[in-house]
């Protein structure tokens, strides 16, 4: 059981490790019990001018390290409007369509993916969060094996498989 919940958000007391609903949870002699439930997270396969666009967040350490726009899912928001904001703020890019690809869990970060692709229009200006971005086309992408990668590998199937049944 990791956390960074160290203290009780209703009486500020130190949360205590114990059995809370039948799993090792920290809980509080108040009854606050910290459920630490997965965030929902929106993740963005960004198609532009013939492209994937693939972004590299200023705080990563690697300089080689490119992903998916993702962003919190806010409150009051579905999923869909979530996911075209993330790519307004982050590229400045208006989305033409929200397609859903699926749901993917992220547990290194306690997180649950809702990845869509996203076809774009405009021109690509990069927020204060970005360092960096690479437009790839769709055959040259390689997907990598957790996370947002997992929504990728199931789009580019599914765009073979469209592409195979059109007789592309």
């Amino acid at each position: 059981m990791s956390s960074e919940f160290r203290f009780c958000p209703r009486c500020a007391q130190p949360l205590q490790a114990g059995d809370h609903g039948g799993a090792p949870r920290l809980g509080c002699a108040c009854g606050f019990v910290h459920w630490d439930n997965p965030l929902p997270v929106v993740a963005a396969i960004v198609e532009h001018e013939g492209g994937v666009i693939l972004a590299r967040n200023k705080a990563w350490a690697d300089p080689k390290m490119f992903g998916l726009i993702t962003g919190f899912l806010e409150k009051g928001e579905t999923p869909a409007d979530a996911v075209a904001r993330e790519v307004k703020e982050e590229l400045s890019l208006d989305a033409s369509g929200v397609h859903f690809v699926g749901l993917y869990p992220f547990e290194r970060r306690n997180e649950l993916i809702i990845a869509y692709h996203v076809p774009a229009q405009g021109e690509v200006r990069l927020n204060e969060e970005l360092a960096d971005y690479r437009r790839i086309a769709p055959e040259k992408l390689k997907p990598w094996d957790f996370g947002t990668g997992l929504a990728l590998r199931d789009w580019l199937e599914d765009r073979l498989a469209t592409k195979a049944r059109e007789g592309n």
